[in-house]
């Protein structure tokens, strides 16, 4: 028999009530990245504590015991594999923007886009350069000065939704994305497939929200660009093609960094080997905090499933969602999948971090898909979906609070405009509700 335990939990309870504890007391006061002023790697210490008395108070263990625990989970081998690509797709990320892809690919969009097709074509720019990176909050910060002055001869909100639709639509889908790489190590699937998987609901999300950007507004001259600068995109081209290809994560990306290293020494004068050196270390570094809390929520997970709490709340997600359906042959499945989704955009919203509530979550997620026959890309697929859909809305998110400050607006103006999580989110309940 299964042994479970509510008390166990306490931990994480500990962990969320310090983060959302601290984050809305700044807020309160006024302070930018609220959520961001006690650092997750910080708060989940006192809950690492808890749940070392607990394990001694619940198992009767000793305190050399608990340690091998926790330490068996720190070094469990899909963490250590998830913290390895995450340092590297850093690196990428780093590498890549510093020669200068960054600003190549937009002068590329914006040089073949009709300027009645101002706002799709920014989505889609958006999009790829979020893909191809693998991270929002970069994207963002890199096509903001742009995009604002873009906003500023239409609608500034709605161009400031359309940054931000875009870059979500990255941050989900991306292969060498936090999202990605904490879903697919937690649930063990490959990246590839994931992907196959996520875009069967992304694409539709996409072109619907193409064609809604497409009637929301038009600008009668496109902003001057520069030169076209192929050379300076084509690392972002490769890892993507590898990585379709379902090359190895860990080869696409290396061989990213050495193409995008290459390209930025062989175009800029002032790039040179040691220049590349130290964005690849400023990458790793960009990847402290979730590097960190990977490890340290990995060894926290390992000592609440030895005390019973993930059975727990397992069995909590099932029961709660033992009605969703009257048919028999689907009302497991489909429960299950809601409850995926209710259970990481629950820890999502008081985390305010997309990640974090994906590796908080993934244990619980893995066991609800095992135990109800939901395949392992599916069960990765729906965590990263609801982790960005909420993401993507919530006033006190990074990425909504990045969005306010490059476009000086107020998070609920561009809430009001995030199209691409709203029309996400009701795909992908149709496609649950469907069974597709």
């Amino acid at each position: 028999m299964k042994k479970t335990s509510s008390l166990a939990l306490a931990p994480l309870f500990v962990f969320l009530c310090l983060f959302i504890g601290v984050g809305s007391y700044y807020s309160y006061l006024g302070v930018e990245y609220a959520f961001y002023k006690l650092p997750a790697p910080v708060a989940i210490l006192p809950a690492i504590i808890l749940a070392f008395v607990l394990n001694g108070v619940l198992n009767k263990a000793k305190v050399n015991q608990t340690l091998e625990s926790f330490m068996k989970g720190v070094g469990h081998p899909d963490i250590i594999a998830m913290c390895l690509i995450y340092l590297l797709a850093g690196a990428f990320a780093a590498v890549a923007k510093a020669s200068g892809g960054v600003d190549a690919t937009l002068n590329l969009g914006l040089s073949v886009i009709p300027s009645s097709l101002i706002l799709p074509g920014l989505f889609l720019i958006t999009a790829f350069i979020a893909t191809a990176m693998g991270t929002s909050m970069g994207t963002i910060a890199a096509i903001s000065p742009i995009a604002f002055g873009l906003g500023e001869t239409m609608n500034l909100p709605l161009v400031a939704g359309v940054v931000l639709s875009g870059a979500m639509f990255g941050d989900n889908l991306s292969i060498i994305s936090d999202t990605t790489i904490a879903a697919t190590r937690s649930q063990g699937c490959q990246m590839k497939d994931k992907f196959t998987e996520n875009i069967k609901i992304a694409l539709p999300a996409a072109l619907i929200t193409l064609v809604v950007f497409f009637f929301l507004g038009q600008l009668k001259e496109l902003p001057p660009v520069q030169s076209i600068e192929w050379l300076k995109v084509l690392p972002y081209l490769s890892i993507l093609i590898l990585a379709v290809l379902g090359v190895n994560v860990f080869v696409v990306l290396s061989f990213g960094i050495l193409f995008a290293g290459i390209v930025g020494m062989s175009t800029l004068s002032a790039y040179g080997l040691s220049e590349f050196a130290s964005d690849i270390y400023s990458g790793f570094g960009n990847m402290q905090e979730i590097f960190l809390l990977s490890m340290l929520i990995g060894g926290l997970s390992e000592l609440m499933r030895r005390q019973g709490g993930l059975d727990f709340l397992t069995e909590l997600v099932n029961r709660l969602m033992s009605a969703v359906n009257s048919h028999p042959s689907q009302k497991s499945k489909r429960s299950a999948e809601i409850g995926i989704g209710i259970l990481v955009s629950i820890i999502n919203i008081c985390t305010a971090n997309n990640t974090v509530a994906i590796i908080v979550s993934g244990s619980v997620a893995k066991k609800l898909a095992q135990e109800n026959q939901i395949s392992a890309k599916r069960s990765a697929s729906l965590l990263d979906i609801f982790s960005c859909v909420f993401q993507g809305v919530l006033p006190y998110g990074a990425q909504i609070l990045l969005v306010g400050s490059a476009f000086k607006l107020a998070p609920f103006e561009i809430i009001s405009h995030s199209y691409y999580c709203f029309i996400l989110a009701i795909v992908t309940i149709a496609s649950i509700i469907s069974g597709t």
